[in-house]
């Protein structure tokens, strides 16, 4: 049987008060999990800070083209940011032959780009495969940024700034990769290793 008149109204009333609030939860865990300021997303959006403020307090029904502003900052989809459920399923695949490998210079290196698109401007991460005496020279990223190196196989070392550290399987450098820095395969064998580049990071201690 349908709803009509005024029930219907309440309804629909209802339905949009409960989206609402669901849309300023999602908004405000996205903004926190990017480490925003409401002044930054607003600058970021285009969208006044007291209107992100209303949202995230539940205070008012944005229009669509504000969630639209919103997502574009938040690089998300309209689609997830309008999902009701916090707990939706999330799973993408990705298979060897979609995965782009990038070459170092003497050809012994081989990083595949296994990080996600959207993170690219921010975080970046790799699958590093070396063979022996490969050499990865890299230039200076972002001022503030951090690499990780986790080796799996065989054994590796850092050079930045002069100082060089090794590391062998099951064992991890952390480094500024903010000036130049070099990833060598040390071992007589093949090397294998994750790499996970954190931009705009703050600077270690």
């Amino acid at each position: 049987m349908g709803i009509e008149g005024k029930d219907k109204v309440k309804v629909i009333e209802t339905g949009a008060q409960a989206l609402s609030g669901q849309l300023g939860k999602t908004i405000q865990r996205l903004r926190k999990a990017y480490n925003l300021s409401l002044s930054e997303l607003a600058e970021q959006s285009g969208v006044a800070k007291s209107i992100i403020s209303q949202i995230e307090r539940n205070e008012t029904n944005p229009t669509l083209a504000t969630i639209w502003r919103l997502s574009q900052a938040l690089d998300v989809s309209i689609e997830r940011v309008l999902s009701v459920a916090d707990d939706d399923p999330f799973i993408e695949k990705t298979s060897r032959g979609d995965t782009p490998i990038l070459v170092s210079d003497d050809g012994k290196v081989r990083l595949g780009i296994i990080g996600w698109i959207k993170t690219v401007e921010w975080l970046q991460w790799y699958d590093v495969q070396a063979d022996p005496g490969g050499v990865l020279d890299s230039d200076p990223h972002q001022r503030g940024s951090i690499e990780c190196l986790s080796v799996i196989e065989g054994e590796m070392e850092v050079e930045v700034g002069g100082e060089i550290q090794k590391a062998k399987a099951g064992e991890t450098l952390r480094y500024r990769c903010d000036r130049p820095h070099t990833v060598r395969n040390v071992s007589a064998k093949p090397a294998h290793a994750t790499m996970v580049c954190i931009l705009k990071a703050a600077v270690m201690d």
